[in-house]
C-alpha cells in the first residue's frame, strides 16, 4: 500500500536527474537551480511524508507538514553545509515542523484525534504510560534533540546504531542524551496523567 500522493513540489514528477548525488542537487539548488530541488523532493517525498504521518496521525495534516517541511528545508538549504546526509538534515527539518505544529496545537487545546482502520476518527482511547499516542503528545515538550531521538527511537523503532550514524553523534554521547530524555519524558508524562486524571 503507498502513501497518498503528496504535492510536495511543482514538478516533481517531471525531473528525472537520476545519476545526480543529493550532494550536486543542493548545490545546483543553491546556484539556482528550481529543478534539482524538484528532484530531491520527488526523491524524498515518502520519507517525509510517513515521518510527517507519524508525528500526525492524519493523512491531511501529514500532507500539509510534509508540504510545510520541504518548504523550509527549501528556505534553510543555504546553510546546509553537508555535515551529514541531505536526507538526516531533511529528517530533522521535517520533525521541527511536525514537532512546532504539535506544539501549537497543544496551545490552542486542540485534542490528537487517532484513526481506526477505515480512516474514520475516533475519539481518543483512555492513555496509559505507555501508549505511543501519550509519548507522541508528551515528546512535543522535550527539547528539540531528545524529541528527534526519542520519536526516532519509540515511534520509528530506529536502532541506536542506526540514530547514531543518521545523526553523526557518537555513541556515547545518543545514550546520554537518550538518558536525560527518558528522565525529561517520564516527568511530562507523570504530569499529564495526573493534570487529564479524575479530579
Amino acid at each position: 500500500m503507498t502513501a497518498p500522493n503528496v504535492a510536495v513540489w511543482p514538478n516533481t514528477g517531471k525531473v528525472k536527474m537520476v545519476d545526480d548525488s543529493d550532494l550536486a542537487l543542493v548545490n545546483r539548488t543553491k546556484a539556482g537551480d528550481i529543478e534539482a530541488f524538484s528532484e530531491l523532493a520527488r526523491r524524498h517525498e515518502r520519507i517525509v511524508y510517513n515521518l510527517a504521518y507519524r508525528f500526525m496521525r492524519d493523512t491531511a495534516l501529514a500532507e500539509d507538514m510534509a508540504q510545510e517541511a520541504f518548504l523550509k528545508a527549501y528556505r534553510l538549504l543555504s546553510g546546509f553545509r553537508g555535515d551529514c546526509s541531505f536526507s538526516t538534515w531533511l529528517y530533522r527539518v521535517t520533525s521541527s515542523v511536525c514537532l512546532t505544529e504539535l506544539s501549537r496545537r497543544k496551545r490552542r487545546g486542540e485534542v490528537p484525534l487517532t484513526t481506526d482502520h477505515t480512516g474514520d476518527a475516533v475519539t481518543e482511547p483512555e492513555e496509559t504510560t505507555d501508549t505511543p499516542e501519550l509519548i507522541r503528545r508528551c515528546v512535543t515538550k522535550l527539547p528539540d534533540r531528545y524529541a528527534t531521538i526519542v520519536t526516532m527511537y519509540y515511534l520509528d523503532e530506529i536502532s541506536y546504531e542506526e540514530i547514531a550514524e543518521s545523526l553523526n553523534i557518537p555513541m556515547g554521547t545518543l545514550k546520554t542524551w537518550m538518558h536525560r530524555a527518558r528522565h525529561q519524558l517520564r516527568k511530562i508524562v507523570e504530569k499529564e496523567i495526573k493534570s487529564n486524571g479524575p479530579q
